[in-house]
């Protein structure tokens, strides 16, 4: 499975406060963005690359509710932006669903502007081994990745945590075959948490989800 990793998002009771926890913590001002209306939510993009990118995402409180949970476990109340999920662009949704573990969802038509893609969004909202494994996306056309302005930034790498690291790793392994993707995503067992080490021009910066902020 061909998959590459597309983005990083942070969660946020509102999306002021996200854009300010990333600005603040990278040193980068947000840009782009804007509404999911097939699931009352809006966003703001940073780069992390030609094809990598890292969003701000939230419950756009203006907007008519989708009648159904929404993605990255937003309907669960939280009073702080985090990091809190990742995802995966592979070449073909169905295939990539038929290898990942159960509770993955089906895929979700789902657009922004110009940018269309299907997306596997769990039935309750919430991805696999305590959001921990990443949500599955296909795009359908253009990539927003080439169109959000160039932050000087990269992702160095992304440390899961989990009780379970070897079954995690293993439902991983089908998903990190390219070895640019494998060599930054590390799997550990202890407390649920997540890290992204990202190279800003002032040096390595963290995104955490920790143990204490995780919603079971």
């Amino acid at each position: 499975m061909l998959a590459r990793l597309d983005h990083l998002v942070v969660t946020t009771p509102a999306l002021d406060k996200g854009v300010a926890l990333v600005e603040t913590t990278l040193g980068q001002p947000m840009d782009g963005g804007g509404d999911h209306v097939a699931m009352g939510t809006h966003n703001r993009l940073l780069s992390l690359g030609p094809e990598e990118y890292l969003e701000v995402i939230a419950v756009n409180p203006v907007a008519t509710a989708p009648g159904r949970p929404r993605f990255f476990d937003l309907d669960t109340p939280r009073s702080e932006a985090r990091l809190t999920n990742w995802v995966l662009r592979v070449p073909n949704l169905g295939s990539a669903l038929a290898v990942a573990p159960p509770g993955m969802g089906q895929g979700t038509a789902l657009s922004r502007g110009a940018y269309s893609w299907r997306m596997a969004v769990p039935p309750d909202g919430k991805l696999p081994f305590d959001g921990l494994f990443p949500s599955l996306i296909q795009w359908d056309g253009a990539h927003p990745g080439p169109d959000i302005p160039e932050a000087g930034l990269r992702l160095l790498s992304l440390t899961l945590h989990h009780p379970d690291a070897l079954a995690l790793a293993k439902a991983l392994a089908p998903f990190l075959t390219d070895p640019t993707l494998r060599d930054r995503v590390r799997v550990v067992e202890g407390p649920l948490s997540m890290t992204a080490r990202i190279d800003t021009p002032d040096g390595g910066r963290d995104l955490c989800r920790a143990a204490a902020q995780m919603d079971l």
